[in-house]
């Protein structure tokens, strides 16, 4: 019996993806059973972290980033495949955990910190940077992260790609972000003027574009301003790491996240694993924080079962449990 690939997203808000991974990893192990742990995310906040887990990699710390109210601090992005790939993670200099809820300020907080992360990767000469945007304090529609590039020197010959988790284009991205982000509906409407001003400065217009208004408009910005190309995280992330083909010799594949429910397996990172899955005659099973979904979208990607826990303990039982039973087929 070839192993199990365990193949979780975070429990959002609770438990990263490596923490769930491993989890299930120790409950398969105490089952007999061997597991692949392969972490996954969707492009938005862990995504660097799930790559490093996965694939290995190095951490690259810079020091004198500026937060979203423009405060230094030391933040990190990292090289995988020999330094060859850059993952920079905007959470980590833009993010809204790095801003009290009583400090929330929609309309004065910068990506310029990010902007300075990939300025900081383009000098290690990477070929490709990377950009996970999700978790953004922002919507200054990356002009902030465009500045810094800009007066640091550029990104040379580096391609730019922006991983995505929506599809929101530019246009929508303050009405359905911001109030998150400390924007009251006034602030709303002033942040999405301004938003509209600034597309039709920038070199070309990110407004009617799927997935420019990820994390406050940055993705538009940097496609807009750098011709950065936007790709849906999940199947990039799942590329990176290689997924297809650590598939190809599992018994069989667990996913995993926070809530399951129709979205997830309408092109979300379950879904997209359900695909793989499905085309490559592998048993999907899944392990959720909480599960709404439908048998009718289960049975589109042949999710044989969907077991619920809230703690590491019980996602570490519940797995050897399924381990037990996947180990009696």
């Amino acid at each position: 019996m070839g192993p199990v690939l365990v193949a979780p997203d975070s429990f959002k808000g609770t438990f990263s993806a490596v923490e769930v991974a491993e989890a299930i990893g120790r409950g398969l192990g105490a089952a007999g059973l061997e597991p692949d742990l392969c972490p996954v995310a969707d492009g938005g906040e862990g995504t660097m972290e799930t790559l490093l887990a996965s694939i290995g990699g190095a951490i690259v710390e810079v020091d004198g980033v500026l937060d979203p109210l423009r405060r230094p601090r030391r933040a990190p992005f990292a090289l995988i495949e020999d330094g060859r790939r850059a993952i920079v993670e905007m959470a980590e200099a833009s993010g809204l955990g790095l801003v009290a809820e009583d400090e929330r300020d929609a309309w004065a907080a910068t990506t310029y910190g990010t902007g300075q992360l990939i300025r900081a990767a383009a000098e290690t000469n990477a070929e490709e940077i990377m950009v996970a945007v999700g978790g953004s304090a922002t919507t200054d529609g990356g002009r902030g992260a465009l500045e810094a590039v800009a007066e640091l020197g550029g990104t040379g010959d580096a391609r730019i790609v922006v991983l995505c988790d929506v599809t929101t284009p530019w246009e929508r991205c303050a009405e359905i972000y911001g109030p998150q982000k400390g924007a009251d509906p006034d602030m709303v409407r002033r942040l999405a003027e301004r938003l509209d001003a600034y597309a039709a400065e920038l070199p070309r217009d990110p407004r009617g574009v799927a997935m420019t208004g990820a994390a406050g408009g940055l993705s538009g910005g940097l496609w807009a301003g750098l011709g950065a190309a936007l790709e849906p995280g999940a199947p990039y992330v799942l590329d990176a790491v290689r997924f297809d083909e650590r598939l190809r010799g599992s018994a069989g594949v667990i996913a995993g996240e926070g809530r399951i429910d129709e979205q997830s397996v309408m092109g979300k990172i379950v879904g997209e694993i359900g695909d793989r899955a499905l085309a490559a005659g592998v048993p999907l099973h899944a392990i959720v924080g909480r599960n709404s979904v439908p048998q009718d979208a289960a049975a589109r990607i042949a999710l044989r079962s969907v077991h619920e826990a809230t703690t590491l303990e019980e996602i570490e039982a519940t797995a050897a449990e399924l381990g037990r039973e996947l180990g009696r087929t």
